[in-house]
């Protein structure tokens, strides 16, 4: 059987050297193969390796986005050749692989390993804390799969020793010509979902729902109502797991074209979606019930 993490190894030095040579990637797979031939020459995986780094370099923008997303206080420039290089790999596996073949948690795991080996002290705690926080917010796939330690399966978190983070949110409505119309905000995982934010030292809720919602989206909206709360831990790359706590509203809002916020790092579109055009959306599960649940309102009003 193929040394898959050899493999990785591979494709890891040839991504440094594509990264450190002002990304020539017309010559990437001679690098490659070069490499294969040094470190490798007797490993029967040419083929997984070369379509591992031609696939890491098509989304490498793509990528690139999602890093400085989950990791915002490290520009992707800031970030050491390596580190960034693992996290490509890691992340294209992640997000974009096989999951038969190589599951999130492999993923995330082999990618750790390469930062150990290759990269500085805190290279893997700091790979891990990355991948860790977008396993989190595509909604940990295949969790219950991944067998665990004992102790690890009795290892209990009190949510209220971890630090807090308040945000808002809303189901933000519009009507027209007598048709219910909802704002969502598209993110770089794939997924349409509710704008929010974080509410500011000083602010109630609804202000900085108001607030936020205005800069991430330039919707003027007015808060009808309180939706519900919604309380996760999800993990910071610097500061390790953190407990976020959002409230969402049902606010309306003018029809008026949406202007995402430049910059926004995370999403890439806003648009206004007709209540009935929900259902064929790429949704997370945990914002389909608020969504539901202001639509039964709206429709009551009627």
């Amino acid at each position: 059987m193929a040394n898959r993490h050899l493999s990785r190894s591979i494709v890891l030095q040839s991504l440094f050297e594509w990264d450190m040579t002002g990304h020539k990637s017309e010559s990437v797979e001679d690098v490659l193969a070069r490499n294969i031939a040094e470190f490798a020459p007797g490993l029967n995986d040419s083929t997984f390796m070369a379509e591992l780094l031609k696939n890491v370099l098509a989304k490498q923008p793509e990528l690139d986005l999602i890093i400085e997303k989950a990791a915002p206080a490290w520009p992707i420039d800031r970030i050491s050749p390596v580190d960034r290089n693992v996290l490509r790999i890691g992340l294209f596996e992640l997000l974009f692989g096989d999951r038969g073949e190589v599951p999130p948690k492999v993923a995330i795991n082999e990618a750790i390993e390469l930062a150990k080996t290759f990269g500085g002290e805190n290279s893997g705690k700091f790979v891990n804390g990355v991948l860790g926080a977008v396993y989190k917010e595509i909604g940990e796939p295949g969790k219950d799969e991944t067998s665990q330690s004992k102790d690890k399966r009795n290892q209990v978190i009190d949510p209220a020793t971890l630090p807090l983070e308040q945000l808002g949110g809303a189901v933000v409505y519009a009507k027209k010509d007598s048709e219910i119309y909802l704002a969502l905000v598209h993110d770089i995982f794939g997924h349409w979902t509710l704008s929010k934010g974080h509410i500011e030292e000083g602010e109630n809720p609804e202000e900085g729902t108001i607030r936020e919602i205005k800069e991430e989206m330039n919707a003027d909206i007015t808060i009808k109502e309180k939706l519900g709360e919604n309380e996760y831990i999800a993990s910071h790359p610097e500061k390790g797991k953190i407990r976020k706590h959002v409230i969402y509203f049902l606010a309306e809002a003018p029809f008026e074209p949406l202007e995402l916020e430049e910059g926004k790092g995370g999403l890439d579109d806003a648009r206004w979606f007709r209540a009935q055009e929900i259902v064929d959306l790429n949704i997370y599960d945990d914002i389909l019930p608020l969504i539901a649940r202001a639509i039964t309102s709206l429709l009551k009003q009627k």
